[in-house]
């Protein structure tokens, strides 16, 4: 049969388009190399780099560590406040480049009771410039080109209501010439953060146990605005005072005065302090917002009167870190253990629910009639069942490995990733295509194919079913059943090994049902005997191909536009002709064969590009007849300033499980009743195509594909929800706002 040869030619192929498909990605982080990032379960860290003008005497070179944050944790600024400890960066550079100072951006407070330090949350990017002299010489890598070799030792503090000391080793290749700026919106991010500085020269003055503080020439934009005061120099004023209880401000046209109190426990007493103002305010995409100002000190300081207390303090501080860290290794292991156990466990569930998805029961409805074939040779049963459930593992794997392979080199990517690029949509769909003709009788393998190559067919069974394998993994990959989400999430956040026995998991479940009938006799029994049926049998599973193929059409159309849509019909509609015509004798087989295959090049030249052609967003309506925006951090934090809650749905073209979740729950009258209700702001986030800022927002939420499911209340963590989505759970989550 021609959709086995099919699935010798095409199937491995598809998953090096897959892989392919993400090179653009990795073509732009040219030279970095494969541990640029470390994954805690706390906080992901990444190297980056920023060179636009290349890496050469006088040029602007940038390398930085981004912290990502799990909700509720965070790390701490240059002065960390009443406690904590600031990140520390060590560089290991070649001779002729040295790094500067970390360039902090704009911390906030974080209340600990009567405490306060001052951190980050979410996402930051701590930038330090290069400076790079002429003497510098790049050495000259395998591939030719020249690099500058970085590696990086940072230490860091992160803390919830606990703190974790934890460290990292990073290494980077920035390429000499061109331009490195992959992570440009990152690094600007970080500069518009950080506090710019003010020409004038501030006044503090000590007054008994108070600071008298006076800045000028403060732009228009601050003027009249409520401030935070954020100082540079630890261990001098009272970290948690609150503006308006325990200190005051005011302004003067472009002058800031205030009265801030002195620490308790004070240990410091300069003569010159360098304090940042931030707006405590901020408007939507407003910079900047704070500035930076060193002023002198006048007056007497007190006397510092509890040294031993502030020895005191320093020393329960160490004692509790040293604690955690010698706790934290058994922890770790006892913690990753079970959820180790548990993430296995959802995978081969997920798998095995996997083969009950759209998606896939096409495949298995094929294996099944080739099982029926065999009736009574219990003995191929089992090396069919071996076969295939090898090329479900090793296809699994090898995808899986690139996708890790990918996030490792910094490219957004999550599961599902080859469904992202029309160029693979349109190839499915193609291949499913012919297995559906071939199904449905329209053509024979060995009427349009070399006597030889039939018979290499027939003596190679067990190709087939590892090929079907194969199919399987390429077709059910961008699914998301339920206990996979958690499970994927978790791998991606595990080194390499780790994860790829997860993956594996997930791979034993989707082969499982088929592994299973092959050694059980019985199974065998409960099918009929060969006979007519069969036929008709192979006939009506040529329609799940043809749905397929619809429902492929349809997700390149969401990618490409109806012009893409349109293209591919013509282009299957040229494709069918021309295997149609192979089936043909005598000269009107060649004559036909031909003019078909001119046209369909020609054709294929003319309107092909539409098929890989991006479209943009139509922008979303937002009034009574569409109750869905679009998803952006921007929009999200805009709605949370107003006390909205907000339910996102991250969600693709290429997701069955997510499209079935439109049509019911996410449909249902009273779902939507009870969104209206509770004020709920509906975001919907589209991954059909790559984006970066979905994929960034997917996996801090501890999933690694769509569909997935979040209620954000502002104050409130959020609440993710299964991949099937339930009304009842719905609505618990709803009671909870």
């Amino acid at each position: 049969m021609l959709y086995s040869f099919l699935r010798r030619a095409l199937g491995a192929s598809v998953l090096i388009a897959a892989a392919a498909a993400a090179l653009p990605a990795v073509a732009q982080l040219t030279g970095s190399q494969a541990s640029p990032v470390v994954n805690t379960p706390r906080v992901r860290a990444e190297l980056m780099a920023y060179a636009p003008d290349g890496v050469a005497p006088g040029a602007q070179v940038w390398v930085g560590l981004q912290l990502q944050h799990q909700p509720q944790w965070h790390t701490y600024w240059k002065n960390a406040g009443d406690s904590g400890l600031p990140t520390e960066l060590s560089w290991t550079l070649p001779a002729g480049v040295t790094a500067g100072e970390i360039a902090w951006p704009t911390p906030h407070k974080i209340p600990v009771g009567s405490l306060a330090n001052f951190g980050y949350e979410d996402t930051v990017l701590l930038p330090v410039p290069l400076t790079v002299s002429p003497d510098f010489k790049a050495p000259t890598s395998l591939t030719g080109g020249a690099s500058l070799d970085v590696r990086l030792k940072a230490t860091w503090l992160v803390c919830k209501q606990e703190c974790i000391p934890e460290e990292g080793s990073f290494s980077l290749k920035v390429p000499v010439q061109g331009t490195t700026a992959l992570n440009r919106s990152a690094f600007e991010a970080a500069f518009d953060a950080q506090p710019a500085a003010v020409a004038q020269s501030g006044q503090i003055q000590v007054e008994g146990q108070q600071l008298k503080l006076r800045i000028g020439g403060l732009p228009a934009s601050a003027q009249g605005r409520k401030l935070e005061f954020l100082p540079e120099t630890g261990e001098v004023v009272h970290n948690a005072a609150v503006s308006g209880r325990d200190w005051t401000q005011a302004w003067e046209g472009s002058t800031w005065s205030a009265t801030y109190p002195l620490a308790e426990q004070r240990s410091e007493s300069p003569a010159a302090m360098p304090v940042v103002l931030a707006l405590a305010e901020p408007r939507a995409g407003e910079k900047p917002v704070a500035w930076r100002v060193e002023a002198p000190v006048s007056g007497t300081w007190p006397t510092v009167s509890a040294p031993a207390a502030r020895a005191e303090v320093s020393a329960a501080l160490q004692a509790a870190l040293n604690e955690n860290a010698t706790r934290a290794a058994p922890m770790t292991t006892q913690f990753a253990a079970s959820s180790m156990a548990m993430a296995l466990v959802g995978a081969l569930l997920g798998g095995l629910l996997l083969n009950l998805m759209p998606c896939v029961f096409p495949v298995l409805a094929i294996k099944v009639l080739n099982f029926a074939r065999q009736t009574g040779d219990h003995g191929a049963h089992r090396r069919a069942a071996l076969a295939y459930t090898a090329g479900v593992m090793i296809s699994l794997l090898a995808l899986a490995g690139a996708m890790l392979a990918l996030r490792a080199a910094g490219a957004q990517l999550g599961w599902g990733f080859q469904l992202q690029s029309p160029a693979v949509v349109a190839g499915l769909a193609a291949l499913f295509t012919l297995i559906g003709l071939n199904l449905a009788g329209v053509f024979e393998f060995g009427r349009v194919a070399p006597a030889a190559l039939c018979g290499a067919q027939s003596s190679r069974p067990l190709v087939n079913d590892f090929l079907s394998g194969v199919l399987a993994v390429v077709i059910a990959s961008p699914c998301t059943a339920p206990f996979m989400g958690a499970s994927l999430g978790f791998a991606i956040t595990l080194p390499a090994a780790q994860a790829m026995l997860l993956f594996a998991a997930l791979g034993l479940g989707l082969a499982l049902p088929y592994l299973l009938a092959g050694f059980i006799p019985a199974v065998a029994r409960l099918l009929p005997r060969p006979g007519p049926w069969m036929q008709t049998l192979q006939r009506l599973l040529a329609f799940p191909m043809f749905a397929t193929v619809a429902w492929l059409v349809w997700v390149l159309g969401q990618q490409s536009g109806i012009d893409g849509a349109g293209a591919l019909l013509a282009l299957l509609v040229c494709l069918s002709a021309l295997v149609w015509s192979f089936t043909l004798r005598g000269r009107s087989r060649m004559v036909i064969a031909s003019v078909l295959l001119v046209f369909t090049a020609l054709l294929a030249g003319s309107i092909g590009g539409n098929i890989v052609q991006g479209t943009p967003a139509a922008p979303a309506v937002a009034g009574a007849q569409d109750r869905w925006q679009p998803w952006s951090t921007q929009r999200v934090a805009q709605l949370h300033a107003e006390g909205r809650p907000v339910f996102v749905d991250f969600t693709a073209a290429w997701c069955v499980t997510c499209q079935y979740n439109k049509k019911t729950t996410l449909a249902d009258a009273e779902v939507l009743a009870q969104f209206k209700a509770r004020n709920v702001a509906l975001l919907r986030a589209d991954w059909t195509r790559r984006d970066q800022a979905i994929t960034a927002a997917i996996t801090a939420l501890g999933r690694s594909g769509v569909p997935v499911y979040v209620l954000q209340a502002p104050g409130k963590s959020p609440v993710v929800l299964s991949e099937i989505l339930r009304k009842d759970e719905l609505d618990a989550a709803l009671a909870g706002l």
